[in-house]
């Protein structure tokens, strides 16, 4: 029961929740309050305005009927029927706040009855309550009595049977289980009584919030009953001062009247200017058509004159550019045949831990300070002169070696084919000068890099679209490093339209659009070169690895084709079968590089010294590229020391 207490009184605590929560229809009221005012308001100025309004039909009916006055009145009328919708839609909002209050305070007597049944169930509830208490402390009184007349017994019944003994424990178990029971109720009691203390405080804290609620509602009732006063003396006071500005703007219409009266007696010749300027631009527009033809013909004229010298000039600016294009194309071809068609530079390589100590580790290169063409070399205890293009010694970093390169790289965008050789023993270099390492690049990187740069900074005027294909040349036999079977041998054919070029069928070409893509393709085909180690390198190359890059671009404005190509040769290293320690395969495969490096450097010799007959076919090397080695064609030995 005590907990059906208790959730009751959780339950009206909810629903004293709630009512706090609706006290807010004050508001509502306060609201509605307003709209009336407002309405009232309303209402007067449209009494207003309708005095207004029969002050000005008293005027329509007076001699200026044709005055401005008319153009008010009908504004006045809109402005009515305007105030009197306004009215409308605050009364039917005023209708629905009085709805919403009476079903509120509907809800609130609901709310008052329910709470006043609760109370009363509340009152039974303790009355059950106080009569179980007295019941109970009746049934203990009654208990306390009953242990006495057993004391009593124990003390004046005498031992003397079996039966007695077995009665008087009986009695004595009875006795304990009456004084616990009695402990139990008072325990319970005791609960009860608490239980009761709660239930009294609850109900006091609930007739104290009931109080509170109703000077609430009353002094809510008063605030309303002073605000609607307030506004009450606030309408009269806006009626007040409606009637006042009513009168005002009257007697501004009266004064209006009597300026537009004067008016009316100074436009008259305002009037007559105004006719005789109308009749002259009617005359001005009957001849405009006319005129307007005449200005069109001449513009005319003169546009189609602009264009043809506009035309004119594109035609000569175009002219001039292709023979700018042309000049500067021969003028760097002309630079880069006067360096030389086919240039031989020499770089050495510093002296590191491989190459041992002692005397046979003996640097026995020298250069001349005052020119960089020519490097001496000691050997058997005499001096020996090279002369070349240029030289570069061990400590010449790998961008000096690329700006003697990239003229090269414009004379491939030009159309010209172009060969890049790296060309030395092994161990010499060669890998490192053409590729280098990823934070310092060699010659291939820095090449494609310049490549695709040129080729952005012409994207206005130029088309171009590159392809990359990648082959070896081991034991004379020429492999795709990125066509599916590596390991199938392909031919060098010429090509069937008669053009003298040569191709390879079957070799694999991709397109590509950056330097990450070529580097993508490069490491595929690197992996599928044979290298091996031998005594003279941990990783010796053992084939000619090609990179061929095909530049085709083509000149937006004029037309004009161009196809130029870049070959990027890492030669095989050339050394003494001796020394190398090459045996078996390996043995083969020195004697194929050396024969095959042998016929390279006799074409390379032929065509320095202009012969007849240059041995391309001496070797699968120099046929693949006779195209880029032969002609126009520009190409760069770089022989490492």
């Amino acid at each position: 029961q005590v907990e059906t207490l208790k959730e009751k009184l959780l339950e009206q605590a909810q629903e004293i929740g709630r009512l706090r929560s609706e006290l807010g229809c004050t508001d509502a009221e306060k609201h509605r309050d307003l709209l009336a005012a407002e309405n009232e308001r309303l209402r007067q100025e449209m009494k207003a305005c309708e005095g207004e309004l029969r002050e000005l039909r008293r005027w329509q009916q007076a001699p200026c009927q044709d005055c401005a006055h008319l153009q008010e009145n009908t504004e006045l009328q809109e402005r009515l029927s305007q105030l009197q919708r306004e009215a409308e839609e605050t009364r039917a909002k005023l209708a629905e706040l009085d709805l919403e209050v009476q079903q509120k305070t509907n809800r609130l007597a609901e709310v008052e009855l329910r709470l006043k049944d609760s109370l009363a169930e509340r009152a039974e509830e303790e009355e059950r309550l106080s009569r179980r208490l007295r019941d109970s402390q009746e049934t203990i009184a009654s208990l306390k009595s009953q242990p006495q007349q057993i004391k009593y017994i124990i003390k004046t019944v005498e031992v003397e049977s079996a039966k007695a003994k077995q009665a008087l424990c009986e009695s004595q178990s009875r006795n304990q289980y009456l004084q616990e029971q009695v402990g139990m109720q008072r325990q319970v009691l005791k609960e009860m009584e608490q239980q009761l203390q709660s239930s009294q405080k609850t109900a006091a804290q609930l007739r104290a919030q009931i109080v509170m609620y109703e000077a609430e509602l009353e002094r809510a009732h008063g605030q309303m009953l002073e605000e609607m006063q307030a506004m009450e003396e606030e309408k009269n006071r806006a009626i007040e001062e409606a009637f006042s500005r009513a009168q005002v703007e009257m007697k501004a219409v009266h004064e209006n009247l009597a300026g537009v009266r004067t008016n009316l007696l100074t436009l008259q010749p305002a009037l007559r200017t105004l006719t005789h300027d109308y009749n002259s631009l009617k005359r001005q527009v009957r001849d405009f058509p006319l005129l307007l033809q005449e200005t069109l013909r001449s513009a005319r004229a003169e546009i189609g004159q602009a264009i043809e010298e506009v035309h004119n000039t594109n035609r000569e600016l175009l002219r001039k550019y292709r023979r700018e294009l042309q000049l500067r194309k021969k003028c760097h071809n002309e630079l880069v045949r006067l360096k030389g068609n086919i240039r031989v530079f020499g770089r050495v390589r510093p002296i590191m831990k491989e190459d041992g100590e002692g005397p046979e580790a003996a640097d026995v290169v020298t250069f001349d300070a005052e020119d960089d063409a020519v490097l001496h070399l000691l050997h058997k205890g005499k001096q020996v002169t090279f002369e070349l293009d240029k030289v570069f010694p061990p400590q010449a970093s790998q961008e000096e070696v690329f700006q003697e390169v990239q003229a090269l790289v414009t004379s491939c965008i030009d159309g010209y084919n172009v060969c890049i050789f790296a060309y030395g023993q092994t161990g010499a270099g060669k890998t490192y000068t053409m590729e280098g390492t990823a934070a310092n690049p060699g010659i291939n990187q820095r090449a494609l890099q310049l490549l695709f740069s040129e080729v952005r900074g012409k994207a206005a005027d130029w088309e171009y679209a590159i392809s990359v294909s990648a082959a070896e040349i081991y034991n004379e036999a020429l492999r795709d490093l990125l066509g599916k079977e590596p390991q199938e041998k392909l031919e060098i054919k010429l090509c069937p339209d008669g053009s003298g070029q040569l191709y390879v069928p079957g070799l694999t070409e991709f397109s590509v659009q950056s330097v990450e893509d070529i580097n993508k393709v490069f490491e595929f085909g690197h992996v599928n070169r044979a290298t091996e180690c031998t005594n003279l390198n941990e990783h010796s190359s053992r084939s000619h690895a090609l990179l061929i890059v095909t530049v085709r671009g083509l000149d937006r404005s004029t037309g004009l084709r161009t196809t130029g190509k870049l070959n990027l040769v890492d030669l095989a290293g050339s050394e003494r079968v001796g020394r190398s320690g090459a045996e078996g395969s390996r043995l083969r495969e020195a004697q194929h590089i050396n024969k095959s490096l042998s016929a390279l450097g006799d074409v390379i010799y032929a065509l320095r010294s202009r012969q007849g007959h240059v041995p391309f076919r001496n070797s699968k090397l120099t046929y693949l590229l006779q195209d880029s080695l032969s002609g126009d064609s520009k190409t760069l030995m770089m022989v490492q020391v």
